[in-house]
């Protein structure tokens, strides 16, 4: 049963629906015009052998180059993995490392701080090197305008 519209010839094996309503259908005339399933499981088969069959040289090589090129990045990767967790290893050695000295490097500041004597030093500097305090007249105060630095232009003892 052939349907021509627009100078288009349509069969009803058609799976597309032209129009804007659904056609009737006869269900029980569809039941009886279906298809068994053997056939179309010999079919399967049939194309699934053609298909295995049909894998050139080329595809083959296609596909191996495939492997290759996948193995090499899965190595690298590998690699690459490797070298993190040993550079992250170090890293932490490294740290407590540092940490150990900053340690010891401020344990003997404060050995160093609490070995002056500052009241020693002051009598030495009053008493035998004479050194006085500063007066009043002789003390400049000097405000930054920025806290970058300081640029001396003229000697401040005036």
């Amino acid at each position: 049963m052939n349907d021509t519209r627009q100078g288009r010839q349509f069969n009803n094996r058609t799976p597309y629906m032209y129009g804007n309503a659904a056609r009737n259908i006869d269900v029980r005339k569809a039941i009886e015009e279906a298809p068994t399933g053997e056939p179309l499981r010999t079919l399967r088969g049939e194309r699934k052998k053609a298909h295995k069959m049909h894998m050139g040289f080329v595809y083959v090589l296609f596909l191996a180059a495939a492997v290759v090129v996948m193995g090499y990045a899965l190595i690298s990767y590998l690699k690459l993995q490797s070298e993190i967790t040993s550079l992250s290893d170090s890293i932490s050695v490294h740290q407590t490392a540092l940490n150990n000295l900053t340690l010891a490097n401020d344990d003997e500041y404060s050995k160093m701080i609490n070995a002056v004597d500052f009241d020693e030093i002051k009598r030495i500097a009053i008493e035998e090197l004479g050194m006085v305090y500063a007066s009043e007249d002789q003390i400049i105060a000097y405000t930054r305008e920025n806290s970058d630095y300081v640029r001396q232009i003229n000697d401040l003892s005036d």
